[in-house]
């Protein structure tokens, strides 16, 4: 669904805007932390010590090459919800790690597990707002909806202030009626806001082999562009 590009390509394009950024990878498969070039095999300690241990998490940021701050995760975060089961308060751990951090910056942006486990509900417990990436194709639409309504959950019974901030529509292909078509009918469908599209381009592919964003790989690209939209359309809301 594009969900680690976005995270990583809307923070650095937040930090090209001046703005203090951290990103949580809170995904085992640590797509986040590669793509920001660090190797998660190298660290000695990741998220999972934050929100299974307690370590401070200021303990473990890392400054990036693109300006980012980065809390990264490796394979370890892999048994992080069966760690927290069976602990109270569980679904809080998201929350009570960032609290400390959120004086320091002005986005924290969390890039989940498409699963939703422990973590990820704790992440949404954590958040202000969700933006939901979206491949501008009819199969992209299934577990949209069971999204939607565990968002609504948590709106309901643990923060009231989570708001959608939108869906992104990644991989758009103008050219093609279907991806028109799948366009057009997002506000219909979901009745949420509709964020810049994210057309599809090869240059995606290409950033993360070098540890970087399309932003510092291929800065004048339509790709690049589109990311600025979409990070200025964010700031916007949270203005």
């Amino acid at each position: 669904m594009g969900k680690t590009t976005s995270v990583v390509t809307v923070a650095a394009a937040m930090a090209e805007m001046g703005l203090r950024v951290l990103v949580v990878d809170l995904d085992a498969q640590a797509c986040a932390t590669f793509s920001l070039g660090i190797d998660p095999e190298d660290l000695q300690r990741d998220v999972r010590a934050v929100l299974v241990d307690g370590t401070e998490a200021a303990e473990l940021i890392i400054r990036t090459d693109e300006g980012i701050d980065l809390l990264p995760a490796s394979i370890g975060l892999a048994d992080a919800d069966a760690a927290l089961a069976s602990t109270k308060g569980r679904e809080l751990a998201v929350r009570k790690a960032l609290k400390p951090l959120q004086s320091e910056y002005d986005w924290i942006l969390l890039d989940c597990a498409p699963s939703l486990g422990i973590v990820t509900i704790g992440a949404l417990i954590a958040a202000h707002a969700v933006a939901i990436p979206l491949q501008c194709e009819t199969l992209s639409h299934r577990g949209v909806g069971q999204l939607l309504q565990s968002i609504e959950e948590v709106r309901n019974y643990v923060n009231p202030k989570l708001k959608i901030a939108g869906i992104i529509p990644t991989q758009y292909d103008g050219r093609t009626l279907h991806a028109r078509a799948v366009l057009s009918d997002l506000p219909e469908r979901y009745k949420v806001t509709v964020l810049p599209a994210i057309h599809r381009s090869i240059r995606f592919a290409e950033a993360p082999a070098v540890g970087r964003t399309v932003l510092s790989t291929a800065p004048n690209s339509v790709g690049a562009r589109d990311y600025r939209a979409l990070a200025q359309a964010l700031v916007d809301q949270g203005s």
